[in-house]
């Protein structure tokens, strides 16, 4: 069995990925899969909370689109996903995938052909991110004058 820590990994990678990285991966799986609609994509909206200096008091910072989707393979095996966006499809093959990954027998595969690329794209496009915001940084500094 897996840890609900190693579960919302795969899971934040799935949901972190575009329609279109996911897809292409998958593909390349060639995985033929047989399972049920337990919950078909459904489209809503949730609340997004913050924090003023991620200490302050709650506020409402507004409202997000979020898809959502659960399965159930032959097997019996459950996947749920909730992802960013109005994308059905996208809901439904990360709530799959959600469900193949907590079988032993694709477990490994998926781990090594699905999330770890997924990962990857991730974390270069974290990369190029943090070098486009670097590169327009500003340092203010302030010039104290005599006692005059």
């Amino acid at each position: 069995m897996f840890t609900q820590q190693q579960r919302q990994c795969w899971m934040a990678v799935l949901a972190a990925s575009t329609p279109q990285q996911l897809k292409a991966h998958w593909q390349a799986l060639d995985l033929r899969v047989d399972f049920h609609l337990v919950r078909a994509p459904e489209i809503g909206l949730t609340q997004l909370q913050a924090r003023m200096g991620a200490t302050g008091r709650r506020f409402v910072l507004g409202d997000m689109t979020v898809t959502r989707a659960v399965i159930r393979l032959a097997g019996g095996a459950y996947g749920y996903s909730y992802v960013a966006g109005r994308d059905k499809a996208h809901a439904e093959l990360c709530a799959l995938a959600d469900a193949l990954l907590q079988l032993p027998a694709h477990h490994e595969q998926l781990q090594q052909r699905l999330i770890e690329p997924l990962a990857a794209l991730r974390r270069e496009q974290q990369q190029a991110r943090a070098r486009e915001i670097a590169a327009s940084r500003v340092d203010f500094f302030t010039l104290v004058r005599g006692d005059n």
